[in-house]
């Protein structure tokens, strides 16, 4: 699916990599893409349902699903497809049927797949005709939404069939009712919003979302993200990108490319987790015993690879995500990786010491840098020293309260506050002298050039009345957070017992 003709008008377009690319050589071909697209889907139902043949052709009904090797049958089980009372096997032609129907699902996707790589456009054009409604540009990010709304209303069916299988194709196996479980049609599912999502907040247990114990709530909760995500599809439809998410988000092909792989990794470690730790949506009649790798005979569980194999894939896909990642964050800033480019450019002047590190250079650093109030735009010399000293203040005292001679008497607290107070005092006064001398008027004189990795100190602390402004806040500041806790540290007790609702 990857070849493309040398008389291509689009030849240009295709990067110059090796074979090994894959569908990289066609990030700028919407046709040929979705060729691949196609072709891919069409690979993964074969082995879907050429794997469901295969199981089938080597099951044995009289041993359990789990010690087996099976994959894919314990979950057309759990679906309540062919077995009965205590997950017995009672009919093995569902399995017949599933196994066929994906093949010739296949078939269909494998000739649009050859279609769209050998015969059809190599570009989709961007028209008012049928066809051009799946035309599209990486960079246009009205018709993204679109397409991303269209694949949340599919998901969002998808979770809906869950829900009619439940209700009205024959119902799900319980492992909770009696005599080791049985197949029962969900009648009431979970309506209450407060009971669905209490589970993403961890209301019912530590293990949050995994804690369901019954085929009502989870039914339910198929219903809910059902409709989330349907909503949600027509909302990415109807609206364009917002102004943040223009800001924020890439518009390239990679940079989707590494969106969702960072989906992925996040629902490959949820469903390893999970799978471990759940018995209702995992029984163990058809996935082995929980927590389990393998069994009491050293057999690895159907369990055992789910989640063996859904954490290794997480971490591969997740680095997958970082590295696509740092390539569209790097092509958007202008750097080319193949021409050398790298992604911290080195500083002009070595002289000064400043290294750029991982650490001190990176976008969190920088954010964290940002925000803090000596750098954070919008605040007055004032407010910054009111808030700087505050902290100080707050957190000075504790330090001296314990480690003063007095510490363990009664006096220790107030030592604490008045050491921390002449502590402040101390520093405001450097403060005041270090304005004095740094910004009196001066000869002008040739200073040494580098690239800043942090933010810029505001133009109004580097004038000597912002500076006394500062140092002032600094100082009353310092004072009353010196002053707050003390005042927690003497009524401590008092603040928890009212708290606690003892007083």
């Amino acid at each position: 699916m990857t070849a493309v003709i040398s008389e291509s008008p689009y030849r240009n377009q295709i990067p110059d990599v090796g074979w090994w690319a894959g569908n990289n050589r066609f990030v700028n071909l919407s046709g040929k893409l979705l060729g691949a697209h196609v072709a891919h889907a069409g690979l993964i139902t074969f082995w879907a349902g050429a794997m469901t043949l295969f199981e089938l052709s080597r099951l044995d009904t009289t041993q359990p699903f789990y010690g087996q090797g099976l994959i894919l049958l314990p979950h057309l089980a759990t679906l309540g497809f062919g077995v009965g009372a205590a997950g017995e096997v009672v009919n093995t032609h569902p399995y017949f049927v599933i196994g066929v129907l994906h093949l010739i699902s296949s078939a269909v996707l494998g000739a649009g797949g050859i279609y769209h790589a050998l015969l059809g456009p190599e570009m989709l054009a961007e028209n008012g005709q049928f066809s051009g409604f799946f035309g599209y540009r990486w960079e246009d990010g009205d018709k993204m939404t679109t397409i991303i709304g269209i694949h949340l209303m599919l998901l969002g069916v998808g979770a809906w069939l869950l829900v009619a299988k439940a209700l009205f194709w024959g119902g799900l196996f319980d492992p909770w009712m009696a005599n080791g479980g049985d197949v029962r049609v969900i009648i009431h599912p979970t309506l209450n919003p407060a009971r669905i999502f209490g589970y993403l907040v961890g209301a019912f247990g530590p293990k949050g979302m995994a804690e369901v114990d019954n085929l009502e709530d989870v039914v339910g909760g198929h219903l809910w993200v059902g409709a989330i995500l349907i909503a949600g599809g027509f909302f990415h439809i109807l609206t364009k990108p917002w102004g943040w998410a223009r800001k924020v988000l890439i518009y390239s092909g990679e940079a989707y490319l590494s969106y969702s792989l960072g989906a992925l990794a996040y629902m490959g470690f949820l469903a390893a987790y999970f799978v471990t730790v759940n018995n209702t949506v995992y029984p163990e009649v058809f996935y082995g015993p929980l927590g389990l790798i393998a069994d009491g005979e050293g057999t690895v569980t159907a369990r055992g690879w789910l989640a063996t194999f859904h954490f290794v894939l997480a971490i591969v896909v997740l680095f997958g995500h970082l590295w696509h990642a740092i390539r569209a964050r790097g092509a958007a800033a202008g750097f080319d990786f193949s021409n050398g480019d790298s992604a911290v450019r080195p500083l002009s002047i070595v002289e000064t010491g400043n290294l750029a590190t991982p650490i001190n250079s990176s976008d969190l650093s920088l954010q964290l840098l940002k925000n803090l109030p000596i750098y954070r735009p919008g605040l007055s010399p004032l407010s910054r020293g009111l808030e700087i000293g505050m902290a100080h203040g707050y957190f000075l005292v504790g330090p001296f309260a314990v480690l003063n001679p007095l510490r363990g008497s009664q006096s220790a607290n107030l030592v604490g506050l008045l050491a921390a107070g002449t502590l402040i005092l101390v520093l405001t006064i450097a403060l005041s002298i270090y304005g004095t001398v740094s910004f009196q008027e001066r000869l002008s004189m040739t200073t040494f050039k580098s690239v800043s990795t942090v933010p810029n100190v505001p133009q109004s602390l580097q004038a000597l009345d912002g500076w006394s402004q500062f140092s002032g806040g600094f100082l009353v500041g310092g004072v009353g957070g010196a002053i707050f806790a003390y005042l927690l540290l003497c009524n401590g007790s008092a603040i928890a017992n009212l708290f606690m609702g003892s007083v």
